[in-house]
């Protein structure tokens, strides 16, 4: 009988301090995880349900990762697969993510990303293949909207999938750059092969070559054993690069080889590696103004600039919003037993109107926050506040601090004043309706007047 899937995150991990690590990252996603401190502790788990995703260190003590990885291959489970390793040089990594692993991270190891990954790894249909169709248009279930501007988006990732091009993905910060990657990755015919990210504004410049193409034993102070890089652990998959405008200089020389060449050289090494990796960059920075300042090389900015895609911010696509609150809810309503299944019209009105610069990342903040019920009903105030017409903080009663200035306390507390006045005006005084539209509960509402009576009586 084939087991059931489920949202759990399975961490496999003979290091206990990782071990620990994981699980309160994931608990804090509001994600199930069980931990293993070895393979055969996992094999020996009750068999009531297969987990959502598997974090799987390479080198365990007895079966390795990969051993795992194998036993699991031959019972025929669909588990997706993120391998998790200190040991990026060992020979065992590479053959483990062309055997099927989803993706590979290496320690220290971006919570964000990895967090990414993961979920994108549960959201997976479990009984099918990995591959999605071609052709049809569809999307993950991770970039939501049919806004014109998202509609864009999504052909030019239908356009560009199976092209095997190198794409440029450009956004604002939260606009959802790597989930484009992730798609573009999971329509190509790469898809079975692995996706590998890295973050490069996340790694010390001095670092950085080396995380990306590897060193050789002895090739620097501190390089005690050889290491493969990411170019060559995505060999025959694909390679995203994000935030690629924070790529140090000598570092843009080595990459513009690797995209004119497709071969490269570990640092210290003599020895010629080719590789066949498809790049997807992305970036938050205009590298044409970065080009101008002589930050970034102007040949490497029209080798990746190939295939440009630019993702729109939150405030260009605001008829998104109720289908991403309704994304959000559904994800974390579960997770935290939340009862809020749905929003009204007057608070998408207020998310709408709200300029969110924080983008997606911001919202789906927000969503998650009322879905675990921490002051669930002031959070349309909150967007109400952030998203109202500018009003004169001192004509609403707001008093400066002791150095003549108002304080971001003050402007907020002015705000929600005017706003209790406002509806408290519109209703003739009826404090059940006036809670209603702002879409407090009466007891919140009373709470706030209380507070601001002397002006919104």
């Amino acid at each position: 009988m084939r087991e059931t899937p489920s949202s759990a995150v399975y961490v496999v991990d003979d290091d206990a301090l990782i071990r620990q690590s994981l699980a309160g990252l994931f608990r804090s996603a509001r994600l199930p995880v069980v931990t293993f401190a070895s393979a055969q502790d996992f094999l020996a788990r009750p068999r009531t349900e297969d987990p959502g995703c598997l974090v799987l260190d390479v080198l365990l003590p007895g079966l390795s990762g990969l051993d795992l990885q194998e036993e699991l291959g031959k019972t025929n489970a669909r588990i997706p697969i993120i391998f998790l390793s200190g040991h990026g040089d060992i020979p065992m990594s590479v053959r483990a993510m062309k055997s099927g692993a989803l993706e590979f991270f290496t320690k220290p190891y971006d919570d964000e990303s990895l967090l990414a990954a993961v979920r994108n790894a549960i959201a997976r249909p479990h009984d099918t293949p990995t591959k999605l169709k071609r052709g049809t248009g569809s999307s993950l279930e991770t970039i939501i909207g049919s806004s014109l501007a998202m509609q864009t988006v999504h052909r030019q990732i239908s356009m560009v999938a199976s092209a095997d091009s190198t794409v440029l993905i450009l956004g604002e910060t939260g606009t959802g750059k790597e989930l484009v990657a992730r798609e573009i990755h999971a329509l190509s015919s790469r898809s079975r092969r692995p996706l590998v990210s890295i973050n490069c504004a996340a790694i010390q410049p001095s670092l950085i070559t080396s995380e990306l193409f590897g060193h050789e034993k002895g090739s620097f102070t501190g390089a005690l054993h050889r290491r493969i890089g990411r170019f060559e652990l995505a060999d025959g998959g694909t390679i995203f690069l994000d935030e690629i405008g924070d790529l140090p200089a000598e570092t843009q020389v080595a990459l513009l080889r690797v995209l004119q060449e497709r071969e490269f050289q570990r640092l210290g090494g003599n020895q010629t590696i080719q590789v066949d990796v498809r790049v997807i960059a992305a970036t938050n920075r205009d590298l044409r103004a970065a080009i101008a300042d002589g930050s970034f090389r102007s040949d490497l900015f029209y080798r990746l600039n190939v295939f440009p895609i630019r993702l729109p911010p939150l405030r260009e696509r605001t008829k998104d919003i109720p289908q991403l609150v309704q994304h959000f809810l559904r994800m974390y309503g579960g997770a935290t037993g939340s009862s809020v299944r749905s929003v009204d019209a007057k608070i998408l009105d207020i998310l709408q109107r709200h300029s969110w610069p924080g983008n997606i990342r911001e919202l789906q903040n927000v969503i998650q926050r009322w879905a675990i019920g921490c002051d669930a009903e002031d959070l349309p105030v909150h967007a109400a506040t952030t998203a109202a017409s500018p009003v004169d903080p001192v004509e609403a009663g707001a008093e400066p601090s002791p150095h003549g200035t108002l304080t971001f306390r003050a402007h907020v507390e002015a705000l929600q004043r005017r706003l209790i006045q406002q509806a408290l005006m519109a209703v003739g005084g009826n404090q059940s309706e006036a809670a209603r539209r702002l879409g407090l509960h009466r007891g919140s509402f009373v709470k706030l007047l209380k507070k601001y009576r002397p002006l919104a009586g």
